[in-house]
This record gives C-alpha cells, structure tokens and sequence, in this order.
C-alpha cells in the first residue's frame, strides 16, 4: 500500500514538472514572439492608440506584418535579417508644412537671428525671401551647405539639437522636435517590435537628420548608421580646400569641419541609389509623402524583390489639426495607380500631435532681415 501511494506521489510530482515546463516555455515562446512578429504584437490590437479604428491602411500593415512573421507561411515569410522598412522623414514621419519644416527653419534662424555675422549678404536674402510654396531643391540644399562652413561636425549637431527647442508660430505649444505625427511613431515602434530594422531616408542634411531622430520620439528605434539624408562636404580642419584628403590622416585631436561644399541631395532617384548603395537590399516596406519618394516606393516594389512588398503614401488632407491642403480624392488615385496605398491624415489618424499642441490661428510669420542689412540693402 505504502509503495503505491509512493508511486502515485511520483506520479503526480512528474506531472506537474512537465506542466511547469510546459508554462515556461510558452511564456519564454509569447515572449520572443512578441519581439519576432509572431505573437500579440502582429495581431489585431496593433495600431489602435493613434490610428482610427477603421483605417483601412492600418488594417492592411497588420496583416502584412502577421504574414511576413510567420514562420509558417512559407509563401510570404520574411526572415528578420531581410525586414528592412523605410521612411522618408519631412512630411512623412514629421510636419514639414512650412512653418514649421525642421531644416528650412534652421536655416532662416541660423543666418536671420542666431548667426548672421557667419554668414554673407546673399545667404541672409535668400533666407529672408523663402515663403510659402518655395522649393527645397537642389539650389537651396547648396545654400544650406555654405551657411554652416567652418563648423566641425560635432558644433553642428550640437546646433542641430538646440534648433530643436525653438518653438514654431504655426502651432501653440510645438517646439519644432515636437513635430512628430504619433500615428507614424506607433507605426515604427510596431514594426521595431516585430523584428523590422527601421531607416530613416531623407532629403534633410544626415547630420541634422541624425540629430532630430536622436531627439525624437522614435530614438530608440533608430540607430545612427540607419539614418541616410543629404550630403554635405566633410573634411579636416586645415585641409578644407584641398581637393581630395587622401594624402593626409586623421590623428588624435583632428576636427571634421564642414567646408560649404555640396555632396549630393537625397531625393528622386537619388534615394533608391541611396538604399541600394547603403543597406546594399530591397526594402520590404516604404513609407513616404511626396513625387521626391516614388523612386524609393519604386525600387521597393520591383519586381525582382524576393520577398513581398508593401509601400504607403501620406495624403496631407488634415486642415483641421494640420495645415494640409492636398486634395484626397486626387492625390489618392494617382497613388493607388502606382501601386502605393495611401493614408489619409484626416481619416486614417485617431490624433497626429501630443495633446496641447494645436494648430495655430496663423501659419507663419515672415521672415525679416535685421534692420542693419535692411539699411544696408537699401542704401
């Protein structure tokens, strides 16, 4: 009798280690699954704090998440080394309606207000001459270049992230690092969370790139060496004007300045070249707002892309909350043509801004030379 309550014990005692085994691994499983994209992170309740509830293109990213995560959907799984998503950053991932557009804004502060003894004559006129409608070209990148010559990398980081701090008149309570649309913030988390490796490509200068992602809500989900922007002219500090520095080496103590010079302007087809040259593979998701990112969008979705592919376009219709003023109806079949899916801001987001921050009576004030150069000039 005493053998058999024995066993019986043993019994029981196995049965619940097997039990308690079973538990673990299914919480160490939930666990991974929540970082790898095959758990409650890839599921429906995905995208439900900034976005509307019924947002069609919402709904479309959690079911790509939840099949490229899927070990066992052969036909479209991704392995996590191939989960590449891109995001243009100016109007895409942050406001750029001018006001309020980070690096324009920089600009006309760094040679009107903060900075003008560094900078010519000509820099200060076309600074105090951008309006409404003006064009971030190539032209006005250069210009961009030659206001911050002479300074190392690290000063102008530094000025970078101060510029930050600076609040917009387009909106009351928004400093300009607050200009983040949360919808596209919680999109870039879910992903992260899913085993995606997030880059950041933008027409913005890489340094002042750097600098507002490192700042931004989506810091922690954003390395450096994925941020890919603009180029401007780097080299050492007393070799500025040689044509090349590969006769000389970097020793401790040497300083990178920037000279004035222009490298090249990430936008067009310069963006695919970008990711090609790079992250060196196809991106398997794309987020963009503009004609500048369909060469990304482009290069995305080719057909020689081994895995599936999905690309998104912001529609800037929200005049409510934000100062769009594209037209959805238009602008969302001419995307749809092309074979992207586009997001309405006025729809498809629940909220874009952090609570207090609300649009602005006005969207802009001028900018006005200083009274000096105004006399000046007109003398």
């Amino acid at each position: 009798m005493e053998e058999q309550k024995r066993g019986l014990k043993s019994e029981l005692i196995g049965v619940v280690l097997v039990l308690i085994i079973v538990s673990a691994a299914g919480i160490i499983a939930s666990s991974l699954a929540g970082k790898n994209g095959s758990g409650p992170q890839a599921g429906s309740t995905a995208l439900t704090q900034y976005w509307s509830a019924d947002s069609v293109p919402a709904q479309q990213l959690r079911d790509f998440v939840a099949k490229v995560t899927d070990p066992a959907d052969t036909a479209n799984y991704i392995p996590e080394k191939d989960r590449i998503a891109v995001f243009d950053m100016d109007g895409t991932l942050a406001c750029e309606t001018f006001y309020t557009y980070y690096d324009t804004m920089m600009f006309i502060e760094y040679c009107l207000y903060d900075h003008p003894e560094r900078v010519s004559d000509e820099l200060k006129a076309v600074a105090a001459s951008i309006q409404p409608g003006y064009v971030a070209d190539e032209t006005l990148a250069r210009n961009f270049a030659k206001a911050y010559a002479g300074m190392t990398v690290e000063e102008f980081y530094r000025y970078a992230v101060d510029f930050g701090q600076k609040k917009t008149q387009s909106f009351n309570n928004m400093r300009y690092i607050d200009n983040f649309y949360l919808p596209m913030v919680e999109l870039v988390q879910y992903l992260y969370e899913n085993g995606f490796e997030i880059y950041v490509i933008s027409g913005t200068e890489r340094t002042t790139t750097r600098a507002i992602v490192a700042n931004s809500p989506i810091k922690d989900y954003v390395k450096p060496n994925h941020v890919i922007g603009t180029d401007f002219e780097v080299k050492l500090r007393g070799h500025e004007t040689e044509a090349s520095n590969m006769d000389f080496k970097y020793a401790d103590g040497d300083e990178l300045v920037l000279t004035g010079g222009f490298i090249q302007k990430n936008l067009n087809a310069n963006k695919a070249i970008y990711v090609e040259r790079e992250i060196g593979q196809r991106p398997v998701l794309a987020f963009g707002n503009s004609g500048s990112d369909t060469s990304m969008m482009n290069y995305t979705i080719d057909s020689r892309n081994p895995y599936p592919a999905q690309v998104y376009m912001l529609v800037a219709d929200d005049s409510v909350r934000e100062w769009g003023t594209q037209d959805w109806a238009a602008k969302s079949a001419d995307y749809a043509a092309m074979g992207y899916t586009p997001i309405s801001m006025k729809d498809d987001f629940a909220a874009i801004y952090p609570e207090g921050i609300t649009k602005a009576d006005e969207q802009y004030r001028p900018a006005e030379l200083p009274e000096d150069e105004e006399t000046d000039q007109a003398a």
